[in-house]
């Protein structure tokens, strides 16, 4: 160590890559100055001295746009500011589609980036083949020209950060690895660098590849594993054009830029290799190391790239590198802090984007931090959306020789992952299997998405139009409301709450009223200090200060974290979600069923909707609540695991009386739109507040507790609610004719004033349904009748404005 480390810091960074040296600097920036860098070798070392440097500010979704812009903003402004070169050279990037799926998918891109100011070109076969000869279009259809992409110099971009961060006030300390992390209480105390103990109050896990493993000792799951990644750098070309655009080809899993006269060839393969297979460890001195080549393995990914780019052919290959690049299960940034231990935060899994983000996730990571929460949609990057079994090494490292090729295969609308299934199976797994269940992950659930009709194969077909599964859709949603359905809840996230001072509790972190009332069942919402919508869950009262907490399957780790934030210590918060599985019975006839069953009182009087109490069938004691996601009479079923098959078998066989159906979650998801209830990650997040998503009924209005958040609703009611929720459906609907999804413009006229948030056509109504947020300038009246359209694949659909739910709901009174 050339210069002393403090005794004690606020913050500690662990590694000196890209990502790190932008948490440092947002860090100091933002008034952090007390934070010192930490860094095992050298800055740059381990993926981010061998990156190809892609920088791209288009995203999936807004929020990873706001992401990738930033980076590149800052780049440009720090290159002035600190007079620090980060190499940028933004020549353009063109993504070219060979098939129709891949066309849609980039006129979809195309389409969301009006919402952002993102510079997007259509560009047809001819007038690719004339602005860039270098490409055989023979078989391509079109291509999208992003102008102002490109790339940079990853060790400039490192350096630059770092310089800008020392400017800041932070210290970075190469030559520096940290030997352990140091937990007091549940609690970031400090880490142990060659024996000595630095005190901190935050550690920010920057580490790239070795994170798992650091993490790991700590306790603490990162679910990322390195695999090898591959390019080659060709001999000199002679007469290559210095302006050339990155060139994506996705569809033949390569890409190509110029480098100093050559060009650089780097594959996304849809079958990776895991890294150091035999020790299943990233050595700690693998600091600029490359692998053995394994030109068998690039070889036909070559071939291809020859084929799309004929000057190739006659290249001579000047460098074939092989290196680690860690991926993640879904090929999304982890960021945040991790829920075992407190004030433990990562950043880190960049999936070979990390260039192209650092800039971007390093300030959501300061900000997290400084704020205590991140009051955008980031759910999609938090590494809270893992269970701790997505970091064991079988799972891991099966799923990254499928996540590496994502980021080049086609994101079908639905898409499951093929690798690490089975995980988690329900106890009447082989029955859903013998009804023809179509299995999607939730949870990490297998869970019934939808029921093969006879002859039909209970597989996805995937499509960004008419959808396979739309007839089995079509007969559920219609028996549900005619008859009833049979849904499986289980990975809903279930708490428990036992104490004399959980109702207290509870009020201190909901929006509603909570009931210390036996069978009460209470619709809420938890917020930041912002207002932001941090949960959406059912608080129920089993008996007197003894409360269950429901809420997505999704966000199991994150609400359960939020709630154990704001506990007082000496109240504990059980995870019951796989001690119960849970049965959905809906539909007009689920009370006569559900009768025959039980001799329990189900009449209206006796059993009103919001409300809970025990029951018995055949002997078993389940849990019921009289709740709805579908917008009919129900009763959700909670049944203890060894009781499940059984109570399975009874409700099908008793159901045939009934004309029960099977259901899946395609079905729910169309019937909950069409019932006009919102779903968290969609259409609600910290990003919007109750009044803006019409959610404020579930503030309680006699309510006198302070609970989070109430001063900051108490402003948003007084100003100007920018934005507001709505729903649309199209003039003209046909099933899959457009596929609505989330992210399509919404227009008045000419202009943009919103965007979509769910989309789903509805076989009840022969309606194509959109949810979204729309700016708040216009009066409901106002935009009745008018030129509303929303845009899909650059073409726009007649849409109209609708003040209510297509169905309204009837199972209060029913």
């Amino acid at each position: 160590m050339s210069k002393k480390i403090p005794k004690s810091t606020k913050v500690i960074v662990i590694g000196g890559g890209v990502v790190g040296c932008s948490v440092a600097y947002h860090l100091a920036k933002f008034g952090w100055k007390d934070t010192i860098l930490l860094e095992r070798d050298q800055l740059t070392s381990g993926t981010t001295w061998h990156a190809a440097g892609l920088v791209s500010q288009l995203g999936p979704t807004a929020a990873i746009t706001k992401i990738r812009k930033y980076t590149l903003d800052l780049y440009k402004k720090l290159e002035k500011e600190v007079d620090h070169s980060a190499g940028l050279r933004l020549n353009g990037a063109l993504s070219i589609a060979q098939n129709k799926g891949r066309w849609q998918e980039l006129q979809r891109q195309a389409t969301t980036a009006q919402l952002y100011d993102v510079d997007v070109r259509i560009l047809d076969k001819n007038q690719i083949k004339k602005d860039y000869p270098i490409i055989n279009t023979d078989d391509v259809i079109g291509g999208i020209l992003m102008p102002g992409d490109g790339a940079a110099d990853p060790s400039g971009v490192t350096h630059m950060l770092a310089k800008a961060a020392r400017k800041e006030g932070a210290q970075i300390f190469e030559k520096s690895p940290v030997d352990e992390i140091l937990i007091k209480n549940g609690k970031i105390s400090g880490v142990k660098v060659y024996g000595q103990e630095i005190e901190c109050e935050y550690i920010v896990l920057a580490s790239g590849m070795w994170s798992r493993q650091i993490g790991e000792k700590a306790g603490v799951s990162i679910p990322l594993y390195p695999a090898e990644h591959f390019y080659i750098i060709t001999e000199p070309i002679q007469n290559l054009s210095k302006t050339l655009p990155v060139i994506r080809d996705f569809d033949n899993r390569t890409y190509i830029k110029e480098d100093a006269g050559k060009i650089l060839v780097g594959i996304f393969e849809g079958n990776s290799i895991p890294a150091w297979n035999d020790t299943n460890k990233v050595p700690e001195d693998f600091s600029f190391g490359e692998f053995q080549e394994n030109f068998e393995h690039f070889e036909p990914y070559l071939a291809s790239a020859i084929k799309r780019f004929p000057v190739l052919e006659n290249a001579g290959i000047r460098k074939f590198f092989s290196g680690p690049e860690s991926f993640t299960p879904d090929t999304n940034t982890l960021l945040g802090e991790v829920p075992e231990v407190k004030n433990f935060f990562v950043c880190c899994g960049l999936n070979s984007i990390g260039i192209g983000s650092g800039g971007g996730v390093g300030k959501v990571t300061a900000e997290w931090l400084i704020n205590g929460h991140i009051n955008e949609d980031i759910f999609s990057y938090d590494i809270k959306r893992f269970q701790k079994f997505h970091s064991e090494l079988d799972f891991i490292k099966k799923r990254i020789t499928e996540t590496l090729g994502d980021l080049y295969g086609m994101h079908w609308p639905f898409k499951q992952h093929k690798t690490s299934r089975n995980i988690k199976t329900l106890p009447h797994h082989e029955n859903l299997k013998s009804f023809g269940a179509c299995f999607g992950v939730s949870g990490g659930y297998e869970r019934p998405m939808w029921f093969a009709l006879d002859g039909e194969k209970a597989e996805y077909e995937y499509s960004y139009n008419f959808q396979s599964w739309y007839p089995s859709a079509e007969y559920e949603t219609n028996n549900t409301i005619k008859n009833v359905g049979l849904y499986d809840l289980t990975p809903f996230s279930k708490f428990e709450l036992k104490s004399d001072k959980a109702h207290q509790e509870l009020q201190k972190i909901c929006t509603a009223n909570i009931k210390n009332e036996p069978g009460k069942c209470v619709y809420t919402h938890m917020l930041n200090s912002d207002g932001g919508i941090e949960t959406d869950l059912t608080v129920v009262c089993v008996e007197k200060n003894h409360f269950r907490v429901i809420s997505s399957a999704a966000t199991r780790e994150r609400d359960k974290f939020h709630i154990k934030k704001h506990l007082s210590k000496d109240i504990e918060l059980k995870d019951i979600t796989d001690d119960l599985c849970v049965f959905g019975l809906f539909g007009p006839k689920s009370r006569d069923l559900i009768k025959t069953l039980s001799e329990d009182n189900f009449e209206n009087d006796q059993f009103r909707f919001g409300f809970a109490k025990f029951i018995t069938i055949d002997g078993v004691k389940i849990w019921t609540q009289r709740l709805s996601y579908v917008g009919e009479l129900g009763y959700e079923l909670y049944v203890n695991l060894k009781d499940t098959k059984k109570i399975y078998e009874l409700l099908i066989e008793k159901g045939k009386d009934f004309n029960l159906s099977n259901c899946g979650m395609h079905a729910m998801d169309i019937m909950r739109m069409e019932s006009g209830f919102l779903h968290w990650g969609h259409d609600i997040s910290p990003e919007e507040n109750q009044y803006q998503a019409g959610l404020s009924y579930t503030i309680g209005s006699k309510k006198e507790v302070d609970f989070i958040g109430k001063q900051a609703l108490e402003r948003i009611k007084q100003g100007k609610i920018k934005t507001r929720f709505s729903m649309f459906t199209l003039k003209k609907s046909e099933p899959g004719e457009p596929l609505l999804l989330h992210d399509e413009p919404i227009y008045k006229g000419e202009k943009i004033i919103g965007r979509s948030t769910s989309g789903n056509y509805s076989f009840n109504f022969k309606k194509n349904l959109v949810f979204g947020y729309i700016n708040n300038d216009f009066s409901n009246e106002e935009l009745q009748n008018r030129d509303l359209y929303i845009e899909v694949e650059k073409k726009k659909y007649p849409i109209e404005l609708i003040s209510k739910p297509l169905k309204q709901t009837n199972f209060k009174n029913g």
